[in-house]
């Protein structure tokens, strides 16, 4: 393997955490153990549908190392979390999988430079017309169905920084990758940046991620999905909810099935319902203070 160029000195304390657990296992499965083990941390502490598998899961790999190794996972992930801490606009994760040349280039796996992603996210979304749906809305979502680290997404949200857009609140972010171990990554760093949403793992061109009531707000849990804390904050609880109810309403005033054949469709309703921003005010959190 070629030498090893690290950016700064986060990484650089990563790299040589992470050489000092690779002796007796491959780094493949050192990386591949960190990230399901740092996941399923994260998950367990929210998600209670998938959290006695992940218990288990998590049991498993941790038989295979001593208590000092079990130590250094730990201490890989305070640094990602302090790393992200202190520069929150990077890939951190993405840049050390391919700096350590851990890319599976048999499937031409290669993750776009950060750099890149946020320059995309910037056009793709530019300042106005995202302010102005966000304000008609209260709030709007973002996919990537191939997702990887993460960089996407995470140059999305520090674009909505630059806009003056307070992501956590105001942005619901989804992603899918068929590969289990980057999109785990994708999750992590979504998760300590404090980005609401949820991250399917599966094929998005034979599996797409659908939500189960046509709102991404809805997570499919019946898949295998890890939702991020921030998804289950009080805000996007709340809009869960008002979700739910504006579609217990429409049931309400649906005529039934038998007067629809009878004296066909039912009139469309005079006014569109009210937007989400209409029937609540999001209270801004704390965390940019």
């Amino acid at each position: 393997m070629a030498s090893i160029v690290y950016k700064n000195e986060r990484q650089k304390e990563f790299g040589k955490t992470f050489d000092s657990l690779c002796g007796a296992y491959s780094r493949w499965n050192i990386w591949s153990d960190f990230i399901s083990m740092s996941a399923f941390s994260i998950s367990n502490c929210i998600d209670g549908v998938h959290r006695e598998e992940r218990e288990e899961k998590f049991a498993e790999i941790e038989k295979r190392y001593t208590a000092s190794e079990m130590e250094k996972f730990a201490h890989l992930l305070a640094i990602t979390v302090q790393a992200l801490e202190e520069n929150p606009n990077q890939d951190f994760l993405g840049e050390l999988y391919m700096n350590l040349d851990l890319g599976n280039k048999s499937a031409g796996q290669f993750f776009t430079p950060y750099h890149i992603c946020e320059m995309m996210s910037e056009i793709t979304s530019p300042p106005e017309t995202l302010k102005a749906e966000i304000e008609e809305k209260g709030w709007v979502s973002v996919n990537d169905p191939c997702v990887g680290g993460g960089a996407m997404l995470v140059g999305y949200a520090n674009a909505c920084l630059k806009y003056g857009i307070n992501y956590q609140q105001s942005v619901l972010f989804v992603g899918q990758d068929i590969d289990f171990t980057v999109a785990k990554m994708a999750y992590i760093q979504l998760s300590l940046l404090g980005c609401a949403g949820y991250i399917v793992i599966g094929d998005s061109l034979t599996e797409p991620c659908v939500s189960p009531n046509g709102s991404p707000l809805f997570a499919p849990m019946e898949r295998e999905v890890y939702i991020t804390p921030m998804y289950c904050s009080e805000i996007w609880e709340w809009r869960k909810q008002a979700v739910l109810l504006k579609q217990i309403f429409a049931a309400l005033d649906r005529p039934p099935k038998e007067e629809i054949v009878e004296n066909g469709p039912a009139p469309a309703p005079e006014s569109e319902p009210e937007s989400e921003s209409e029937i609540f005010e999001p209270v801004q959190l704390s965390l940019f203070d």
